[in-house]
């Protein structure tokens, strides 16, 4: 199996026809200005040893050179041998609430900012384990699904915002249900669901949902951001500007607080456990210290293929074209007097 390491230089190669266009167009931009200048057997007389073919051999050697230096940049490999390795690890859904409360500033620089952090650095620690994101406000979607693939899941989650999900309200039941019918049951993984809210659950029907999710073996953890006094919600104009707080129909400034409750009994009978977000702490990082220590299964097999670098296959005809070209000189020689008579 062939392949080059870094395609991304093989776009130099467009550049070549327009060298060649450049040389053609200045070469016969000079002949014009010396007709004009001398005729033929002038020009003879003024340039006895200039050899425009030695001129054409050096610029083709360069060129060719260039080329050959293109593609080895580029690293071509080829595949030596294929090796197929088990994928090992746990099964983790984040549910991570998108509601307007998350943008409150009771934790720096928001609550839902700060939960974006956590779980970026979390994607970062990750190996071989699977994670998914499910975001919910009124309701619930996948974000992105189990995957391995920690540079599309830090992509998706960069693009996470209180606009993804446009229904208002916090529906926590609705998250962890989507999240227990997402993983896969015929997979004998180690599985566990980490909710980020504020707790403010505007749905209830927790208990039900939490039955049949520990029925399935599935932990439940959370983590609850804001502040049990309450705080304000900023809001915002199109420029990022904050105009002021969110207000209820009376007028009134409307208050988020977190509620430890929901959440700490939401955890203790989903076998798993709370942590208060803070400013300073990383509860993720605890929660996948406690996961780390499950059992890890094999969840399926990938197939990996070896790769050997050939980038000198190029490098060195490049190499040896270069210093043969030192030594051709522009003066006419006898093996090439025939053809340039």
């Amino acid at each position: 199996m062939f392949r080059f390491a870094h395609t991304d230089y093989l776009y130099f190669l467009y550049a070549i026809p327009l060298v060649i266009a450049l040389y053609w167009f200045t070469g016969r931009y000079q002949r014009k200005l010396l007709e004009n200048f001398a005729d033929s057997k002038l020009q003879k007389v003024l340039y006895p040893l200039k050899s425009s073919l030695k001129s054409f051999i050096k610029f083709a050697i360069i060129s060719i050179s260039i080329v050959l230096l293109i593609f080895a940049l580029a690293n071509p490999q080829i595949g030596s041998k294929i090796e197929e390795v088990k994928q090992v690890g746990i099964d983790v859904y984040i549910c991570l609430d998108v509601s307007l409360s998350m943008t409150a500033e009771d934790i720096k620089p928001s609550r839902l900012n700060k939960a974006k952090h956590e779980i970026s650095r979390l994607i970062q620690r990750l190996q071989g384990d699977r994670i998914g994101l499910i975001v919910f406000s009124g309701d619930a979607y996948i974000q992105f699904p189990l995957t391995t693939d920690y540079s599309a899941a830090n992509l998706f989650l960069n693009a996470v915002s209180i606009n993804t999900v446009p229904q208002p309200g916090t529906a926590i039941a609705s998250a962890i249900e989507l999240a227990s019918n997402s993983f896969k049951e015929e997979e004998e993984t180690q599985k566990a669901i980490i909710v980020i809210t504020d707790g403010e659950d505007h749905e209830g029907n927790l208990e039900d949902v939490i039955d049949k999710t520990t029925e399935k073996g599935i932990s439940i953890y959370t983590i609850g951001l804001g502040s049990p006094s309450g705080v304000p919600i900023p809001v915002y104009n199109n420029a990022g500007v904050q105009t002021g707080y969110k207000k209820d129909r009376n007028g009134e400034t409307v208050l988020t607080k977190l509620d430890e409750a929901t959440l700490k009994e939401l955890a203790s009978k989903g076998n798993g456990e709370y942590y208060r977000g803070s400013n300073s702490e990383d509860e993720l990082e605890k929660i996948y210290n406690d996961l780390s220590k499950l059992e890890e299964a094999e969840y399926g097999a990938t197939k990996i293929t070896e790769y050997e670098d050939r980038y000198y296959y190029f490098l060195i005809p490049a190499l040896i074209l270069l210093f043969a070209e030192i030594f051709i000189s522009n003066k006419k020689s006898k093996l090439f007097l025939k053809f340039e008579e």
